[in-house]
This record gives structure tokens, C-alpha cells and sequence, in this order.
């Protein structure tokens, strides 16, 4: 055998889960068909003396992880800037929000702005704190039946008042924050954050995406110095140190299936042999085009995909971002949540259902360059502006290589209200738009969660029941990344979860 364990693709999960077992003593091998590492967890010099990164900035749930501990990363280059404040929220009225690490510093500023609203905000976290901890833990574990009950009934969200709550959990995110808030402008952010997880706020049983919200404090919001891409190539470098191979430019042609089990992966005409083999591509990908015909499961053809989600515009300014509410550092740091109200998400998904590109999007500010001078030259900063909600597939049998210029000048201009000055500073740009995302980096129909995160595709049931405990369809065939528990985000639980298994079979 070439190898005890293949790696398919050198996404976060992915690379996690070959550090745990090239940690353990076992041989691995990793396959990537770019020429970088990281996939959606990557960092590139786009424009000279900047540095882009292509798919997730903000680290924030792997925070909530010990992986970076287990594995010491911090010993092969991994180093974390803190970010105070998480959250900054402007309006055109010349109001702003700030959520800081620390809720009662979160909690003061509000009531000095809204008086109610800071006692509002700490009774929030601190009743749905419990609750939020035990999701965490669910994330950290393989969802079978048997550890999801016991985690809730033996969790910290134990001693929940479940009679009550449950009216709470099954409630669209939107409205769950009329329980707690008054101000719009309090709420609003709050929602925002919330839908970054790709469903609207009106869908029933979506009110998790919002209660996890106290986590924030917990795990605070951090970035990889260099870009996120840091946080990858330290993963890289532990593999190699462990004696494990990770080669790029080196795409999987399909995996070498033999009596209904795993031997291996071929690559460039060459085939490679391990005892098992860890796909962390998206799974429509693994299924539809890697594994033999014959192997591939039914339950294939009940994965939502979703049309698309999302699209960012990455700028580079040859001078610091300004915003009309709060110049400064402050409003910088964070994420920049520039939404004006909770209709102004819903109309860009009413847009986004007709197969529109949202007219009047919300915008995640990005501005990591506050903290992190590697990121531009001197006097210059890079701009990241996700923005929601844009269809992969457009109404009109219109292409997104016809309007994705015009699409990306009409985020700007929604931002510039905010940051005026902002467009006459762009020196260089990168529009990621849903079809970009699917040619570069395999996010089928521009879904970066790979599958839509609804009820129905979470859990036991990510990506189909029967193969959410990281089990492809033939012996020997491992799952781990976006497509599989929890889903999408930079958190790395698929990895660690993943290598659990993998360890057990291979031992």
C-alpha cells in the first residue's frame, strides 16, 4: 500500500482530518487539484501587494474547537489576531451599533443609544447561552441518534425550560428577536448575522441561527495573520511534518473501487493504493463523478444544492475605509454589518426567488488590513463586500460572465452610502459571483455550504441518512467537509469528527 489514508482535496476539513491521522503515526497522502492549499480557506496576492482571500476571512466557529490546540498549529506558523470589536453596524442616519467581545460592554453602549436594549441583549444571551453551548457540542460530535439525545438531554441545555423553549426553536429567526428586542436597529444586525447561514428569515424552525448568537462572546471573532489562507498552510506544513504527502496541481480522476471496497485513487493516470480513502470534496462531486456508476447511492438524487447564495466583491484601496457613522479603527476591526432593516434582507431574497440578483443588497464588511499590515502596503487596505442573496441561475436565460461587472458596481454603490469615497480609492478587484465560485473552486451552482443548511439537510440527515456519520457508500470510503455535519463555515468540526471515525476503522 501506497498509503494508509488518501485525501481527496485540500480543503480546511480535509486537511484536518489528515493532520489527525498523520499525527496518529499512519501514512497520508493528499491529493488538491489547485495549486494552493485550502480551498474556500485560501489566501493569494490577487492584486501586487495585496492579499485576497478566495472563500471564508472571518474564524470564528473553529474557536470554539480545541483542534487548533490537538494539533499544534500555532508550532507550524498559525497565528491569530484577535478582533474587539465582533460586530460594527452603521445607518445612513448616522447611528451605529458595536458588539464587543465583552457582553456588558456590548450591553452599556446599547442602552446609552437605546434605553431597554442593553438588559434586553444580556437577558438574551444569557437564556439562550445554555442552549447555544449544547449545539456546540452537538457540532463536535458524529450525529448519530443515540449522541444528539444525549448530548441535549445530558448538555447544558439541560435544565431549558423545553415546554417554552420549543416555541422559541421552531420559529422563523426573523420574529424570534421580537421576543427580546424593540429597537430595529438593535434587531437588525442580529438577523443579518443570522442569515448568513443562507436561509431567509422567514423560514420556519431557522430560530438556531440566531439563538447560537451568544457563542460570539464565547469564541470571539479572529484572523490568521498573512489572510485566512494561514491557517491552512499550517495544516499543510503539521502533515509534512508528521510524514504525511500533500500534493497540489494534482486533481483525482476516480476512485478505484474493487469488490464493493476502496483501493485507492487514481491521479493522472497513475494509481495511488491505501487502505482508505477520505473524499473532502463537495459531495455531488465524491458521488456524481469520482466514485464507479455502480457505486453511486439513490439518495443522490435528493441533495439540495439550492441555486446559489451569495457573491463577494474584494477591492483593494489605496487608503483606509471610512465610515460616515464612526471613522476609526473601531468600525474596521470587525465585521461590518451594513443592512438598513430586516426588509431589506427579505426583499433581496424576494429578488433572489425570481432569479435576480438582489437590486438593493445587505453587505458584510470585511477591512482586515486594520489589524493585519500584511495584507496591503503601506496606506492601503483590502475591502471585502459579501452580499446576498444572488442566484446561480438567472431568470431570462441571462449568464453571469454578461452581468457580473454590472452586478459588482451595484454592491459598491449600496456601500458607498455607507463609506462615501470608498469607490474613487479602488486600485484593483475580484468579483466572486456564483458561477466564478462553482469554475474555481467546485461550489456547485455557487453554494458555499455545498448543501442548503434547512432542517431537513442537518444532522442525521447531512448529507443524506445513512452516510451523516462521515461513511461513503463503499467500505473503506470516508466524508468530511461542508456537505457533510455540521455544514458550511470555517470551523473544522467535519475534520476532527471525521478523523475519529477514520482512526477507529484504520486501527
Amino acid at each position: 500500500m501506497d498509503y494508509d489514508l488518501i485525501v481527496i482535496g485540500a480543503g480546511h476539513n480535509a486537511l484536518i482530518s489528515a493532520a489527525y491521522v498523520a499525527q496518529a503515526g499512519y501514512r497520508v497522502g493528499v491529493f488538491e487539484r489547485r495549486d494552493v492549499v485550502g480551498g474556500a480557506v485560501s489566501t493569494v496576492e490577487h492584486v501586487p501587494g495585496y492579499q485576497f482571500d478566495l472563500g471564508g476571512s472571518a474564524h470564528i466557529l473553529i474557536r470554539l474547537t480545541p483542534i487548533v490546540e490537538e494539533l499544534g498549529l500555532e508550532r507550524y506558523g498559525l497565528e491569530y489576531l484577535e478582533l474587539d470589536p465582533l460586530f460594527f453596524a452603521p445607518y445612513q442616519d448616522g447611528a451605529s451599533v458595536t458588539i464587543y467581545r465583552d457582553v456588558d460592554q456590548t450591553a452599556q453602549g446599547l442602552e446609552r443609544q437605546f434605553p431597554g436594549e442593553g438588559e434586553a441583549y444580556k437577558a438574551f444571551v444569557d437564556t439562550w447561552a445554555p442552549f447555544s453551548r449544547t449545539v456546540k457540542d452537538v457540532f463536535l460530535s458524529t450525529p448519530s441518534p443515540f449522541e444528539l439525545g444525549k448530548t441535549f438531554a445530558f448538555g447544558d441545555s439541560a435544565a431549558i425550560d423545553w415546554q417554552n423553549a420549543l416555541g422559541t426553536i421552531l420559529r422563523p429567526y426573523g420574529e424570534v428577536v421580537d421576543q427580546f428586542f424593540t429597537h430595529e436597529k438593535v434587531k437588525t444586525p442580529l438577523v443579518w448575522m443570522a442569515a448568513q447561514s443562507g436561509p431567509p428569515p422567514t423560514e420556519p424552525l431557522s430560530a438556531p441561527f440566531l439563538l447560537w448568537h451568544p457563542l460570539y462572546h464565547e469564541s470571539g471573532v479572529a484572523r490568521p495573520r498573512g489572510g485566512s489562507g494561514g491557517l491552512t498552510k499550517a495544516l499543510r506544513q503539521h502533515i509534512e511534518a508528521h510524514g504525511g504527502d500533500v500534493f497540489t496541481s494534482a486533481p483525482v480522476d476516480r476512485i478505484v473501487v474493487s469488490s464493493g471496497a476502496v483501493e485507492g485513487v487514481e491521479v493522472k493516470g497513475e494509481v495511488y493504493t491505501a487502505t482508505s480513502v477520505l473524499s473532502g470534496t463537495h459531495i455531488l462531486e465524491t458521488l456524481d463523478r469520482l466514485l464507479p456508476r455502480a457505486d453511486r447511492p439513490a439518495q443522490a438524487d435528493q441533495m439540495r444544492v439550492g441555486n446559489g447564495f451569495g457573491a463577494i466583491l474584494r477591492l483593494a484601496l489605496d487608503k483606509p475605509l471610512e465610515y460616515a457613522a464612526a471613522p476609526g479603527l473601531e468600525s474596521r476591526t470587525g465585521l461590518q454589518l451594513v443592512c438598513r432593516n430586516r426588509q431589506q434582507i427579505s426583499d433581496a431574497y424576494a429578488d433572489y426567488l425570481k432569479g435576480h440578483p438582489a437590486q438593493d443588497p445587505p453587505i458584510v464588511g470585511m477591512s482586515f488590513s486594520a489589524v493585519d499590515d500584511t495584507l496591503a502596503p503601506p496606506g492601503g487596505e483590502v475591502l471585502w463586500l459579501w452580499a446576498q442573496y444572488f442566484p446561480y441561475e438567472l431568470s431570462g436565460g441571462r449568464s453571469w460572465d454578461d452581468i457580473g461587472d454590472e452586478v459588482a458596481e451595484s454592491i459598491l454603490d449600496t456601500f458607498e452610502v455607507y463609506a462615501p469615497g470608498t469607490k474613487a480609492s479602488v486600485v484593483g478587484s475580484l468579483f466572486q459571483h456564483p458561477l466564478w465560485l462553482e469554475r474555481e473552486l467546485g461550489l456547485f451552482r455557487g453554494n458555499v455550504m455545498h448543501l442548503e443548511m434547512s432542517l431537513d439537510q442537518m444532522f442525521t440527515l447531512r448529507p443524506a441518512l445513512g452516510m451523516s456519520e462521515y461513511k461513503g457508500p463503499v467500505d473503506g470510503l470516508f466524508l468530511t467537509g461542508a456537505s457533510t455535519h455540521p455544514g458550511g463555515g470555517i470551523m473544522g468540526a467535519s475534520g476532527r469528527n471525521a478523523a475519529r471515525v477514520v482512526l477507529k476503522h484504520l486501527s
